[in-house]
């Protein structure tokens, strides 16, 4: 087979695919109205998919004047998806079938050991959430795993990740991939959010996005023009590392970030202690400030002012469509309140803020939707990395049920 037939096949198995996949059931009719392919080349198509397994007959059309025809969908068991969120205090693995549909998840404390305990954790997890799930591991295709750093693709570490220990110096991806069995993508886990409101939050149907994680540390994943922005060292939306909050040029602000020091929950805490006197945590302080406890009051005052800096200087570059609060800390309304509250101050033009819908699942939700896509490339198309199959709204519905 040439070249040139290669390519044209693949083409042609990633537009069956696509139609079966947005549209499903749908006969080959359809098929062939959506892609603009040939009836012969669709029988050819259908027949390889059909022998491989990856769809199957489901019915007859009907409601239509004349014959009807068979229609079909994909086999949503034919392969799964492993979707992992890696936080410096938790790690959540989720598996998925093919119709977005999420089998089985678990949740636990990261191991604090880092490095080798962490794969192996997340070894460990995969399994047992095949097994609860009833998934053979051999099914599993892809894993897709968000980390709290910048995933380096040619010596497979992890920088800028300081709350999770010797990912800087060991090849996690290789790591990953011998433990899990299967391929293994590293992903940013705030790149993965934003595309997980992208396409089930409260960022559907808009191609420019910011979302900002605010918790144990600070960061954001950005979407320009419906594309992820990474970056040359994948390292794009590292919000933490902005150079105002504490001082950018001492040495701690080298490790965890000038903006992070002060904005996230280790800021939080201090300001806290400096005014009152006393420890407490980031909960307590929130608690304290809705009972309106002066210290804590004007401790989450003076959070909402940083972080709506941040977002001025996200806003000033990227002019996004909206900008999606998230993390534990981020995505409380008491917090969201008060930066839409004092923004206008800072930005000259409006800027929308809302909250995370997903929540704690958003890297996930955007690891499964990576994942299926990167699936469909290497399986049913020639690469295209940045290309996305839309799914349909029942499953989209399917999923964000079983994540809440």
């Amino acid at each position: 087979m040439s070249q040139a037939v290669r390519i044209s096949r693949q083409f042609s198995l990633r537009s069956v695919m696509e139609a079966i996949v947005q549209n499903g059931p749908i006969s080959r009719a359809s098929i062939a109205k959506q892609t603009g392919l040939s009836k012969q080349t669709i029988s050819e198509v259908m027949r390889q998919l059909e022998d491989e397994g990856w769809v199957q007959e489901t019915g007859r059309t009907s409601g239509h004047v004349g014959r009807t025809a068979v229609t079909y969908e994909i086999i949503p068991s034919a392969a799964y998806i492993g979707a992992v969120d890696l936080g410096g205090t938790k790690v959540r693995v989720a598996i998925c079938d093919l119709s977005s549909r999420v089998i089985a998840e678990m949740m636990e404390p990261t191991d604090p050991e880092g490095g080798d305990a962490i794969i192996a954790q997340i070894g460990r997890l995969t399994r047992e959430v095949a097994a609860q799930g009833g998934v053979a591991m051999d099914k599993l295709r892809i894993a897709v795993v968000g980390v709290p750093g910048a995933p380096q693709a040619k010596t497979g570490r992890v920088l800028l990740a300081p709350n999770i220990a010797g990912f800087d110096k060991m090849d996690v991806a290789s790591a990953l991939q011998k433990a899990l069995g299967c391929d293994v993508m590293l992903e940013n886990d705030v790149n993965l959010a934003v595309l997980g409101e992208s396409w089930l939050g409260v960022g559907q149907g808009l191609d420019n996005l910011a979302y900002i994680a605010l918790g144990t540390g600070v960061g954001s994943g950005l979407m320009v023009n419906g594309q992820l922005v990474r970056g040359a060292g994948n390292a794009a939306g590292e919000l933490g590392f902005l150079p105002f909050g504490a001082d950018p040029f001492e040495p701690e602000s080298l490790r965890a970030g000038a903006f992070e020091r002060l904005t996230a929950s280790y800021g939080i805490v201090a300001r806290y202690r400096a005014l009152a006197g006393i420890d407490a945590t980031v909960p307590a302080i929130f608690e304290k400030a809705n009972a309106h406890e002066a210290h804590a009051v004007a401790v989450l005052d003076e959070t909402a002012k940083l972080l709506a800096r941040g977002i001025g200087a996200i806003a000033a570059i990227t002019n996004p469509d909206k900008v999606i609060l998230g993390g534990s800390i981020g995505s409380r309304q008491e917090l969201v309140a008060r930066v839409i509250g004092v923004l206008p101050a800072c930005f000259p033009y409006p800027v929308e803020v809302e909250a995370s819908e997903l929540g704690d699942h958003a890297a996930l939700v955007g690891a499964t939707a990576i994942g299926l896509s990167h699936l469909h490339n290497t399986l049913f198309g020639a690469d295209a990395p940045e290309s996305r199959i839309s799914l349909p709204p029942a499953n989209a519905v399917s999923m964000r049920e079983a994540l809440k």
